[in-house]
């Protein structure tokens, strides 16, 4: 009882915080075509450093599996002559952040071995590596586990292992859009899904192996197939299908 009443008062609090801040940086994605003084494009299957993505993913990522729609950036997931399609974009370099509310309003794919993410990378990887760097997992859904939200952090303590993490349960949530959210700040991480808190990391001991996230951080959205948490099962016949994100904004 007492672990939920402390919960709810950490809640309140960064409910309270929330509320004063302002907004420093927003994608609306009113644009024509995405913002390259903005945006990365990682393209490939991750060959030769990390084939796979390592994850043992099946897509390969190009320029051309996205449009901005209806002020939306919407990722198209395809399959042809035997191979997927996808797109992944990052802000490395152009944008990053240090503590704040992240937030991302999006409406997520639900095919079986559809494995769609928004997330955020230390600044510091290409010093570090992973999962040394941080790694902060706003909103990852796999099509093989209907209705269920994924929001984890990957640090060195881990060792990779996704160990930090809260699978949530929400009714709806594979129809239409939902707000995904976190609350960072020098303690701790709360993640948000629709306004409700789902989970906060606040480690006890906080050094470079627990605690990454006191440096910048930048932004990747993207959509994986199959792979090692998407799943080997895929279920073709249901793609084309769509991520759908209506905007990103961050206040501080």
């Amino acid at each position: 009882m007492k672990t939920k009443i402390a919960i709810l008062i950490l809640a309140c609090s960064l409910s309270s915080i929330a509320q004063k801040r302002k907004l420093v940086w927003s994608e609306e994605f009113n644009d024509k075509t995405l913002n390259e003084k903005v945006w990365n494009f990682e393209l490939g299957d991750g060959c030769p450093n990390i084939c796979g993505w390592g994850n043992n993913e099946k897509q390969l990522y190009t320029r051309d599996n996205h449009e901005l729609r209806d002020g939306k950036l919407v990722i198209n997931v395809t399959k042809k002559d035997g191979k997927f399609y996808s797109t992944r974009i990052t802000t490395a370099a152009k944008k990053e952040f240090k503590y704040g509310r992240m937030e991302a309003r999006a409406k997520v794919p639900t095919a079986v071995g559809t494995w769609p993410a928004f997330w955020m990378l230390g600044s510091n990887i290409k010093q570090v590596g992973w999962p040394k760097c941080g790694e902060i997992d706003i909103l990852e859904y796999v099509g093989r586990a209907p209705g269920e939200v994924f929001t984890s952090l990957h640090t060195q303590s881990s060792h990779g292992n996704t160990i930090n993490t809260k699978i949530s349960k929400i009714a709806g949530i594979d129809q239409g859009f939902h707000e995904y959210a976190i609350e960072w700040n020098e303690e701790s991480i709360a993640f948000f899904v629709d306004g409700n808190h789902v989970y906060t990391y606040n480690p006890a001991v906080k050094n470079e192996d627990t605690w990454p996230y006191n440096q910048p951080f930048y932004f990747i959205l993207n959509v994986a197939v199959g792979g090692n948490f998407g799943g080997p099962a895929i279920d073709e016949a249901a793609f084309p299908q769509t991520f759908e994100i209506d905007y990103i904004r961050v206040y501080q």
